[in-house]
């Protein structure tokens, strides 16, 4: 679950925009060519950003959270979004393709151990990856954290956060016959997957639609219609994901597995007011995983763009910046 940074207020806590000093496109198998970019300081200390969804893609705000001087970031659009292709295809795309994929990227540069940075379906991303290499993990910096439970997406798929939007969420559940609203995410699959393109977009929009509106405090209504290119690959990815439970071998395997990272050092930062991932599983994770420590930001609601979570981040790579 995540949607691209948006442009707001929290500009003017990020480092000023840089461009990258490499771009590429890296051919992980399968058919799938995914992109790769690389900015700061070529021999700086690395990072690399997971992006959220899964099918979300970076975006360039998000080279902006770190000390250029300093760090060699890495960022790249994950199987079937952003640049990469085939776009919007679910083929070959399960989150053990993008562990492999991550260590892929790792290998082909040189980079022996670095910092791992992701929010919402990046900070599930970045637990599985540690869990599965801890030993190539400097650090962990976790933003709105998702575990990829049933209860997470009954929350969010079942009524739950609809009760503080119900305009919205009758919205999105009013495209559907009521005979299949007992299961959203299964009857969003029928459409996002029909092989008509126009109910395709009119769904992913609405899919879209429904998590943005609910992503920042700053939210006052229905999140917009996003680009169809980009809403297409953003919907069939998360609901292709969300539909197999993460291709996670049992509900709670993460924090079952948490003993794995007992030894990597992590922080995580947690908007409050998050409705798309609410503050009980970044509770229950930092329980898991003592190396850990969890900032919980007032006011602040799911988004990467919101400003006291950007403001959060920024600090933290500047303390791990420091060697604190």
């Amino acid at each position: 679950m995540d949607k691209a940074a948006g442009q707001n207020g929290a500009a003017a806590l990020l480092y000023p925009r840089i461009d990258p000093f490499d771009q590429r496109m890296l051919d992980v198998g399968d058919g799938h060519r995914v992109y790769v970019e690389q900015c700061g300081r070529p021999d700086g200390v690395p990072v690399v950003v997971l992006h959220g969804g899964p099918g979300g893609g970076c975006s360039p705000s998000m080279r902006r959270y770190f000390d250029p001087s300093v760090y060699r970031v890495v960022l790249f659009d994950q199987r079937g979004c952003g640049r990469s292709r085939p776009h919007a295809s679910v083929e070959a795309n399960t989150t053990w393709h993008l562990v492999r994929d991550i260590e892929l990227i790792r290998a082909t540069l040189g980079i022996d151990r670095w910092i791992v940075f992701g929010g919402s379906w990046g900070a599930t991303l970045a637990l599985i990856y540690a869990e599965a290499h801890a030993d190539r993990v400097a650090h962990l910096v976790l933003r709105g954290v998702f575990l990829m439970t049933q209860a997470e997406l009954a929350w969010f798929y079942g009524g739950g956060a609809g009760r503080f939007w119900p305009d919205i969420w009758r919205r999105f559940v009013e495209l559907v016959p009521e005979d299949e609203r007992g299961d959203l995410i299964a009857a969003y699959h029928r459409r996002l997957f029909s092989g008509d393109p126009q109910i395709e977009t009119r769904f992913a929009r609405a899919w879209a639609s429904w998590e943005n509106s609910l992503a920042s405090m700053a939210n006052e209504g229905p999140g917009g219609d996003s680009p169809a290119e980009y809403a297409r690959a953003f919907a069939r990815l998360e609901n292709h994901y969300f539909t197999h439970a993460g291709f996670l071998d049992t509900d709670g395997q993460i924090l079952r597995d948490a003993g794995r990272i007992a030894q990597v050092p992590g922080t995580i930062v947690q908007g409050r007011y998050d409705m798309i991932c609410p503050p009980a599983a970044a509770h229950a994770l930092h329980a898991a995983w003592p190396a850990s420590t969890l900032v919980m930001v007032p006011r602040a609601g799911h988004a990467l763009s919101e400003p006291g979570i950007s403001a959060e981040l920024v600090r933290t790579m500047d303390r791990l910046r420091a060697g604190d």
